[in-house]
């Protein structure tokens, strides 16, 4: 009894070490402040003490074990998080924790699912999860495994087929599949052979798809101003409005020496918002400084593209300023497009940053809420569409920020006809070039996934153009005072990728196979028990007409009687 005791005890310290080594190795897979690129294809080998622990322990420590490695990995991997709130990085990690402590045993739990070879079912179930924690309020693709390879260019060619969740599968799948044979002590030939075999097709897929990238020739290409102006654009007050739209007006002045296509400044780059103090000039200075900055962009000979802060009616039964002084207005963090001397169009930001920028549960979390509000968190409204410009028959669209970060959102935007992508983001909150990168490398797949280019005009980096199969070009010192004009080919892929036609294929393939499976096994299980009762129903019928016919038998004295 004691050595039992003793072996489950130095199991759970071995799993204990091996769920902590996995999690502080797998962040470090990605962008830190120790490696700014990250130690990308330490991915492929992190995640195989995670399935080695699932597998050798029970139902009953697993959820122990994932609560450890969510906060572990996120603690580590998302440290930047504390430059936004103290708390910040404390709160996704209990988060993620919670995740993880349903996550593993799930995981064991389907590769139960089929009788043999269950690491296939365990890795897409892991790849699954990346991609639900994309879905909903909460919704926060940082941290996908993919992304760690953002460097390794040929490796990630085929996520214009599947997209970034297809390059999931490719690391998670093998690590499953070493982890079940270390603890089945056993070696699937086959399946090794298998998947190296795919593994090379895969990179020898990408070494052609890069060669003929570099051996097409672009329908046009547009040169395009990226102004990084490394300002805090929270901060607020006239000075510092003037002080920031100023420095963007003689940065653009300078840029149009090169003669760019267009001029593109970050998010929120020009505050306060436009559409507001044109149609209620009550605040003399905001809107002064509102008009300077529109007879500005009007007045340029290029395009120029530029977050504002849009504010309209929030109550159009009421009057713009109300009795108490406050103003009754909601907001939408936008794109304003100027062109030809006037406004040519908005686009208004669809996936809003949880917290804050969103709240959706003033109701349902009153007391969540007000605490937020007394932290000066400020919300926007969402937007509905997914616009796409159009200006000297280029097409183009402008994820904003947090948005280029979900694969589905650049699909609709290039389902729409965009030829490229603009990013406006403002990481500049931060002050970690880490979280900079995190953030870039996701936006990467973006290019890739759809065959279209994308630049970066971010407030303090990653300011880059990205090319359709990956590359990286042009990238600006983050956290300083720059731009650059950026020569972007046009054109070189003419349809549309079979990602870009089926967004998020894969994971929902994955939803539909493990119902398959969830149901035969329910079926398994009822047609076992069913038999089960059957069979002891026979056997309870058998017992008891032995009985009757026993009872109906004369005693061996009766029958001397008789004789």
């Amino acid at each position: 009894m004691t050595k039992r005791i003793i072996k489950k005890l130095a199991w759970f310290i071995a799993g204990l070490a091996l769920i902590l080594f996995s999690s502080i190795f797998t962040s470090y897979a990605f962008p830190s402040e120790e490696c700014l690129d990250g130690y990308g294809l330490w991915i492929f080998i992190a995640f195989i003490p995670t399935f080695i622990v699932i597998n050798k322990s029970k139902q009953s420590v697993l959820w122990f074990y994932g609560l450890v490695y969510g906060y572990v990995f996120f603690t580590v991997y998302g440290t930047w998080l504390a430059a936004f709130h103290p708390m910040a990085n404390y709160i996704v990690s209990i988060l993620a924790s919670l995740q993880y402590m349903l996550l593993f045993p799930a995981v064991k739990i389907a590769g139960k699912l089929v009788k043999k070879r269950g690491y296939i079912v365990q890795s897409l179930t892991l790849s699954l999860y990346y991609y639900l924690t994309l879905q909903g309020f909460l919704g926060f693709p940082y941290g996908t495994p993919a992304a760690a390879l953002w460097n390794h260019t040929a490796l990630i060619q085929s996520a214009s087929i599947f997209g970034i969740w297809g390059i999931t599968v490719l690391i998670l799948l093998p690590q499953a599949m070493i982890a079940e044979m270390i603890v089945n002590k056993t070696f699937y030939k086959k399946d090794v052979l298998i998947y190296i075999i795919g593994f090379v097709m895969n990179l020898s897929i990408g070494y052609y798809t890069i060669g003929k990238y570099e051996r097409t020739e672009a329908d046009r290409t547009i040169r395009v101003a990226a102004l990084q102006h490394s300002a805090d654009t929270w901060e607020g007050g006239y000075s510092t409005y003037t002080k920031n739209f100023r420095k963007l007006r003689d940065m653009s002045l300078e840029a149009l020496k090169e003669n760019p296509d267009f001029i593109v400044w970050s998010e929120t780059a020009f505050v306060p918002s436009v559409a507001w103090h044109k149609a209620y000039p009550t605040a003399a200075f905001k809107s002064n400084l509102c008009n300077e900055f529109v007879n500005f962009g009007k007045s340029l000979p290029v395009p120029l593209i530029t977050g504002n802060p849009e504010s309209v009616i929030k109550d159009p039964t009421l009057p713009a300023i109300l009795e108490d002084g406050s103003w009754n207005e909601k907001t939408y963090n936008t794109v304003i497009l100027f062109g030809d001397g006037e406004i040519l169009g908005t686009y208004r930001k669809q996936r809003l940053v949880p917290f804050t920028e969103n709240f959706p549960y003033e109701e349902e979390l009153p007391r969540l809420h007000a605490f937020l509000l007394s932290h000066n968190y400020n919300w926007w409204e969402k937007g509905e569409e997914p616009t796409v410009f159009e200006y000297d028959g280029i097409k183009f669209a402008t994820p904003i920020c947090f948005e280029d970060t979900f694969g589905y959102l650049s699909a609709e935007f290039a389902q729409n006809g965009a030829d490229i992508l603009i990013n406006l983001s403002n990481d500049s909150w931060s002050g970690s070039i880490a979280a900079e990168m995190q953030h870039m490398q996701l936006a990467l797949f973006r290019a890739i996934e759809n065959r279209i280019p994308l630049v970066r005009s971010t407030n303090s980096g990653i300011t880059c153009h990205i090319d359709e199969t990956g590359r990286v070009h042009g990238m600006l010192d983050p956290f300083t005072v720059d731009w650059t004009v950026y020569e972007v080919e046009l054109g070189k892929y003419d349809s549309l990728t079979f990602y870009t036609k089926h967004p998020d294929l894969l994971p929902k393939a994955i939803i539909a196979l493990l119902i398959i499976l969830l149901l035969m096994k329910a079926r398994t299980e009822y047609a076992t028990l069913k038999y089960a009762r059957m069979t002891k129903l026979a056997l309870k019928e058998e017992k008891e007409s032995r009985d009757n016919i026993n009872a109906e038998k004369p005693s061996t004295v009766e029958s001397l009687g008789s004789i």
